[in-house]
């Protein structure tokens, strides 16, 4: 599958980015003693990996007038990244993230009522939409608010109208919304992407399916395809990925690293294959650049420090050139 349109706008995206403070040490929270300040959002994980990649991507969001805010519109520039930033008298979000043991990452949101959650088609821009070339979503925008989830419906219709190709990453947080409201929406959004990307269980999700989509993620691809898009990618994790793209199935086995923080690996996964479609790269790259992205994403803290440039992912054609 090609772009519908190469617009000059390259990538575009929008949502809620947010502060990330994280406990440095493994255990409970309050035995933590020092703790590192980052950024974190889905959205904004696509926009800084894309760029590092050497695309040209524009983040667009709402933030408060607030040091977290600060740090955001700082972080975003110093990534390369062009921003349509509204500013209000709201707080800038937060995420809080732990580990008990080293297996996996606790991240608890503080967000509710933030900035971003009143994001609205204004702060997005008709203009920005329709210059694209791929406009990039997720389903935790909707999940912010009624405002949130009004401007992603109004967004990808807008993108459609325009010819613009779009993409969306199903992205199911539980925290934000349970199932039952999740799922129409969510199944919405697909009808109206050209490329979805989800994990086995949200495709179940979507699908109204028990489990056995989450033990066969190229049936699930193949289910999401039969809702509309073009493309359909289901993320596996450390078990690699399944793809429907142009009618054609594609099995990729994931890189074997050692992970340090897996939070922001599907976003890496996301922006790598974006990257490659926007370069005009057939299936077979698209998916190789995607998983090697994320590899590299999962290796350190943060949900975008370990991020690739395009010299780095040039140069990785092997998994003993990623650190173990």
């Amino acid at each position: 599958m090609t772009a519908r349109r190469t617009g000059g706008g390259g990538l575009v995206t929008f949502g809620e980015s947010m502060g990330r403070i994280s406990a440095d040490q493994i255990g409970l929270l309050d035995t933590s003693r020092t703790f590192s300040v980052s950024v974190g959002g889905a959205e904004s994980n696509v926009a800084v990996a894309a760029a590092r990649l050497g695309a040209d991507v524009t983040w667009a969001g709402r933030l408060g007038r607030d040091s977290v805010g600060d740090l955001v519109e700082r972080r975003l520039r110093t990534e390369g990244v062009r921003r349509r930033i509204t500013r209000d008298d709201g707080f800038t979000g937060l995420m809080v993230c732990s580990r008990r043991i080293n297996a996996g990452v606790r991240v608890d949101y503080h967000r509710t009522g933030s900035a971003g959650s009143r994001l609205t088609p204004e702060d997005v821009g008709e203009d920005l939409i329709r210059q694209a070339a791929v406009l990039h979503a997720t389903g935790i925008t909707p999940a912010l608010g009624p405002t949130a989830r009004t401007t992603t419906s109004w967004a990808l219709r807008t993108a459609r109208e325009a010819g613009v190709t779009v993409s969306l990453d199903v992205n199911y947080r539980a925290k934000l919304w349970p199932p039952r409201e999740a799922a129409p929406v969510l199944r919405e959004l697909v009808t109206q992407a050209d490329i979805v990307f989800a994990g086995p269980e949200e495709a179940a999700l979507v699908l109204g399916t028990q489990d056995a989509y989450a033990r066969e993620p190229l049936e699930a691809a193949r289910a999401l395809v039969a809702l509309g898009p073009r493309t359909a990618v289901v993320k596996d994790g450390p078990r690699g990925c399944a793809a429907v793209i142009d009618g054609q199935a594609y099995v990729r086995e994931a890189v074997p690293v050692r992970t340090v923080d897996p939070v922001g690996a599907g976003d890496a996964f996301v922006a790598g294959y974006l990257v490659e479609l926007l370069a005009g790269r057939d299936a077979v790259a698209r998916l190789t650049t995607a998983t090697r992205t994320g590899a590299y994403a999962v290796t350190v803290p943060g949900d975008c420090e370990g991020l690739p440039f395009r010299h780095e992912l040039d140069a990785f054609t092997a998994a003993e050139d990623v650190a173990r």
